[in-house]
């Protein structure tokens, strides 16, 4: 471990930061570019070495992405400092796939809701309940999250789904949610809270459209299914 060197004593044509404003950051790796964020390494390690680290312990950037702020922390190099730039970078990245265009799409099918939402449900952990408002013309006016559970369960109240809904009169909503197991295969407390919501939203005269379960690189719609009321 000794024979390792740092990033400064890497010739300038090496060193990741130099790459990244000759080249462009589309020419670095993903540990170069990991170096860049965690600015340093240890004394055995430089950051490049621990970007390569961290890839090689969760397989690719996607399983790093996926990883605890704690699970980061405790990786060799790494520590809590480390780890909060890393997460930092990771949720920057995924504000920028999520965020709202000025005009959003209309929603005409059930692949439509899952091209608008399957970038905010990549790599999370935990179980996450987003609702799409909707007027009378299916156009999207807002995508929000009413829960985030722990684990495998997310506790949604009919009263926080439709608090929204009814302040901005919204003619129908598209639910949606993911499986942290990746298999999105509904189970019984998600068709019993779908009734549940889709009973709600009659009496308030605001429709429930679909359900979508999100699972690894794949969804499943509740209305195609057959199993939306």
């Amino acid at each position: 471990m000794g024979d390792r060197i740092t990033i400064k004593e890497l010739p300038l044509e090496e060193r990741p930061r130099e790459r990244l404003i000759q080249f462009g950051p589309e020419h670095l790796s993903a540990a170069e570019l990991i170096a860049i964020i965690l600015r340093t390494g240890t004394v055995n390690y430089s950051a490049v070495d621990l970007g390569k680290e961290l890839l090689a312990a969760y397989n690719d950037l996607r399983g790093l992405a996926k990883a605890s702020l704690a699970e980061m922390a405790a990786q060799t190099g790494i520590g809590r400092a480390k780890a909060v730039q890393l997460k930092a970078a990771f949720e920057l990245g995924r504000r920028v796939l999520t965020t709202n265009p000025l005009k959003l799409p209309k929603i005409r099918k059930p692949e439509d809701a899952y091209d608008l939402l399957k970038a905010s449900f990549q790599d999370l952990d935990r179980e996450h309940f987003k609702v799409i408002h909707l007027n009378t013309k299916n156009q999207v006016l807002k995508v929000e999250t009413t829960a985030i559970g722990i684990l495998s369960s997310s506790p949604v109240h009919p009263r926080e789904v439709f608090k929204e809904a009814v302040k901005m009169s919204s003619a129908g909503l598209i639910l949606a949610h993911n499986h942290p197991s990746g298999d999105p295969t509904p189970s019984q407390d998600d068709l019993l809270l779908t009734n549940r919501l889709y009973e709600a939203g009659e009496i308030l005269g605001i429709r429930i459209i679909d359900h979508l379960i999100f699972g690894d690189i794949c969804y499943l719609s509740l209305k195609e299914r057959g199993q939306l009321l």
